[in-house]
């Protein structure tokens, strides 16, 4: 038998089973055993992902990260992470490269993003996904264009994570509606 302060209890926990209800999200990713088993198209624009990665200045976490990405003007924009003794001044590889993108080239739209990481410490063989800051910068350019950003990443070796939108990497994004 129930009495006084459990029994409010299981009753307020009844109630709020009645009004909440439970969304489920879920994302999609397709993995590539290795660079060889992406289509072409991709295995270019990770190339030089990794050329970019080589560039990368990370003195302070020993984590170099590049990105390439192919603008429907067929140009290729790359950007490595370029860190700062005074942290958080820095910035990563995706944001380098997306407002470089975004300042050269302001009318072309972004079709298919290359992420690399490695660290200097140990191999990094599993796929890196883009940081959540980074993923905020990317969504903002795929909600102004109108149009997914396909977004491919890995680690230095190994497998590759294929995910065919920024909002499939981050469905719960804050944008310009919100304000």
């Amino acid at each position: 038998m129930l009495k006084g302060n459990s029994f409010l209890f299981l009753k307020a926990s009844l109630k709020l089973q009645l009004i909440m209800k439970e969304i489920k999200i879920e994302s999609t990713l397709f993995v590539f055993k290795n660079v060889q088993e992406l289509p072409q198209e991709a295995v270019a624009l990770m190339e030089k992902a990794v050329q970019a990665r080589e560039k990368a200045y990370a003195p302070y976490s020993n984590f170099n990260v590049g990105a390439a990405i192919l603008l429907d003007n067929n140009e290729i924009v790359l950007g490595s992470n370029q860190e700062n003794a005074s942290y958080p001044s820095g910035l990563c590889a995706e944001r380098t490269a997306i407002y470089y993108a975004g300042s050269q080239f302001p009318e072309a739209k972004i079709v298919r993003m290359a992420i690399t990481a490695g660290s200097k410490l140990n191999k990094t063989t599993k796929p890196i996904p883009p940081c959540g800051a980074c993923r905020q910068a990317i969504a903002e350019y795929e909600i102004k264009q109108d149009m997914p950003i396909e977004i491919y990443f890995m680690g230095e070796t190994g497998a590759i994570a294929k995910s065919n939108s920024l909002a499939n990497l981050l469905p719960l994004m804050f944008d310009k509606s919100v304000l």
